[in-house]
């Protein structure tokens, strides 16, 4: 056999990917239609070019700040955003994972019977269907503002959050493990106690610690609506343009979702 026979072999060989849209002339069509739109929507933007100089003016101050944040002359408002803040998180982190855990076992269609699926699936369809911002609003108009509301918006957005992980979780366990206590003769409960609960625990424990660090870093976003916790300091200080002690604010924020997420995963690892 030739080189060019042997190197005509391998060309044969050769695999392609086909493309998504098999006829050229619709997939360019497509594409070109895709581009027009993009193009089209982008010229639709109004841009207000004076303001985007402006912008610009305090963008560099913004960043400037933060080279020389101020921590000393809002320490004490800064101190009591913070502690709201924590308060509201841990608190709500805790209820929200209690709820969610009957919520969640209910919605995994493996173990439960279709009608408490179908009910714990719509509760958790309810909690998802809304941002927190939205939620935060409604809870601020019906109890007024302060920390109290965050509270409510953050053990919402919890239960819809780690119910419907929970469900899947639950859904993707082993099922040898929960056949085999099931021919022990064990009842609904103890399948759930000693061959599910094994086996979601660590994902469950790794998915608080998580929604702990997403409650504290939204406990800043609902306070600018007046759901309490630094959010609202942090507004303030950039009405006044303090970027400095709003730069202070935020590396602070940093500082402590870092903390979370090096705590997370020295507790997931000690957990599995």
């Amino acid at each position: 056999m030739t080189h060019a026979d042997m190197s005509g072999a391998v060309d044969h060989r050769h695999w392609k990917r086909p493309p998504f849209i098999k006829r050229a002339w619709l997939r360019w069509v497509l594409y070109g239609g895709g581009l027009l739109y993009l193009v089209l929507a982008i010229a639709s933007v109004e841009v207000n070019w004076i303001r985007v100089w402006e912008g610009l003016e305090r963008g560099q101050r913004f960043i400037e700040g933060f080279l020389v944040p101020d921590f000393t002359s809002r320490w004490e408002d800064i101190l009591q955003g913070m502690e709201e803040s924590l308060t509201m998180s841990v608190t709500a982190t805790v209820v929200g994972v209690l709820i969610s855990i009957p919520i969640g076992i209910g919605a995994a269609r493996n173990i439960a019977p279709l009608p408490i699926y179908a009910v714990c699936r719509a509760i958790v369809a309810l909690s998802r269907s809304f941002q927190e911002i939205i939620v935060a609003i409604l809870f601020v108009a019906m109890f007024g503002f302060g920390p109290f509301a965050g509270f409510l918006t953050l053990s919402f957005a919890t239960i819809g959050f780690l119910a419907k992980l929970l469900a899947e979780d639950i859904e993707d366990i082993d099922e040898a493990q929960a056949e085999a206590v099931r021919a022990t003769g064990a009842g609904w409960w103890q399948i759930v106690n000693y061959a599910i609960q094994p086996q979601v625990m660590p994902r469950l424990i790794g998915l608080s610690l998580y929604r702990l660090d997403i409650n504290f870093r939204e406990s800043a976003v609902i306070g600018i609506v007046g759901a309490g916790g630094i959010g609202a300091t942090l507004n303030t200080a950039m009405d006044r343009y303090e970027y400095d002690s709003a730069a202070a604010i935020l590396i602070l924020i940093i500082l402590i979702v870092m903390a979370a997420e090096y705590l997370s995963g020295y507790v997931r690892k000690w957990v599995q």
